[in-house]
């Protein structure tokens, strides 16, 4: 952390039509549900966080030190002004990778109203950006798809035997191209796509998530679970067969389950009253989750940052008992999930923000890039039926990519 003293100054502006388009750096920062949310470029701060199972006490610790050294003028007083962090985070403590940047420049956009946030002098930027793509070329997973069946029918007999409840298994899929790979194409490709997603770009990991970990402003809090998946109808006639299928499937409904208690097991540590909603179908551009959505009053106002850190991993990315489905992923998987599944999003000093799971995402390098998708084993799941999944929901990257 630098000893020098930083001004982070935010004012509003005029209204901003699209939020993206204002995305200076063509590698800057994102969080852009419906069109509004926020944007950044620079860094006035960045925190690497090592690994570690306190990884994200020592993240808040030293995120509020880098917030109390900045003196703030903020005339706007709205959810996102002033100084903000965004960050995403490893899903396996014991993995590098984990960041925290505080934008030099920030642009807000959310209820109709526009502002600035800008720390310390103008950052220098870097425009490269090619024209257009070129042709995407397909690699390969990490792992060959005959391995991860058979690691899917071990998950589910093992889930069967009464060992755990619930385990999730991802795979990912590298593709390549000629030239760089541009993260702000991809990211508006994705919000026109996804519109009612979490769009987001923080280093390099870009992506679309349906699954908000967790929202908080003031002393209230907001958590979407989502678990279970179908893919979507060629017409409505079909598309609501499918959904209608997917609310009464036994296997799904359990899968669901399992999720929702891994995240209401834990926000109690955090909240006097707990709302949670009936399982819902949320649709997709590609595919429909069931989804269940949580509402919280908390005892007093806590860190968006501190509860994501509580949840994580859920059951919905991860199983239950978690340490024993952590233990089984680094065993069958075959690959580093690096940040796929991990927290994404952005908090401000006083803790308020939002904290999805990066899912639908992609990790990009350059030219290459590895697109990841997984899928929750439960008894009865089979093999076939979550590859399946995994290859619908990689196609909402593929599509992106075009």
């Amino acid at each position: 952390m630098s000893t020098e003293r930083l001004t982070a100054v935010t004012v509003e502006m005029p209204r901003v039509p699209h939020l993206l388009d204002a995305l200076e750096d063509p590698r800057g920062l994102a969080w852009v549900q419906y069109g509004e949310g926020l944007v950044g470029w620079g860094e006035a701060e960045r925190l690497e966080v090592e690994p570690g199972p306190d990884r994200f006490e020592r993240a808040l610790a030293a995120l509020k030190a880098t917030f109390a050294s900045l003196d703030v003028i903020d005339e706007v007083h709205h959810f996102g002004s002033g100084p903000v962090a965004f960050g995403s985070f490893t899903f396996d403590p014991t993995e590098e990778g984990s960041v925290l940047i505080i934008p030099s420049v920030v642009v807000g956009l959310r209820d109709g109203r526009s502002w600035i946030t800008r720390i310390g002098g103008e950052p220098e930027l870097d425009r490269t950006e090619a024209e257009e793509d070129d042709r995407i070329r397909y690699w390969g997973p990490s792992a060959p798809e005959m391995t991860w069946l058979d690691a899917v029918a071990r998950a589910e007999r093992a889930v069967r035997n009464g060992e755990l409840e619930k385990v999730v298994l991802a795979r990912d899929m590298r593709v390549w191209s000629k030239t760089a790979l541009s993260p702000r194409r991809l990211l508006k490709r994705l919000a026109e796509r996804f519109p009612e997603c979490y769009s987001f770009s923080v280093d390099s990991l870009i992506g679309a998530t349906p699954e908000l970990l967790v929202e908080t402003r003031g002393d209230g809090m907001a958590s979407v679970v989502l678990a279970g998946s179908i893919g979507r109808g060629a017409d409505e006639s079909e598309d609501e067969a499918l959904g209608a299928r997917l609310l009464e499937s036994a296997k799904d409904k359990v899968e669901h389950e399992v999720a929702v208690r891994s995240v209401t097991d834990v926000l109690p540590r955090f909240c006097e009253t707990l709302t949670v909603g009936e399982p819902a179908l949320l649709k997709l551009a590609n595919v429909q989750h069931l989804a269940t959505e949580i509402q919280g009053g908390m005892r007093q106002a806590r860190s968006a940052l501190e509860i994501a850190g509580a949840l994580h991993p859920t059951a919905a990315v991860c199983g239950l008992p978690r340490d024993k489905a952590m233990d089984m992923i680094r065993g069958l998987e075959g690959m580093n999930r690096a940040r796929y599944a991990g927290p994404v999003g952005w908090v401000d000093a006083q803790g308020n923000g939002e904290w999805g799971i990066a899912l639908r995402c992609a990790e990009l390098d350059g030219g290459s890039a590895r697109l990841f998708a997984g899928g929750g084993i439960v008894a009865g799941s089979t093999p076939e039926g979550e590859l399946d999944e995994t290859r619908i929901k990689l196609l909402a990257m593929q599509s992106a990519l075009g």
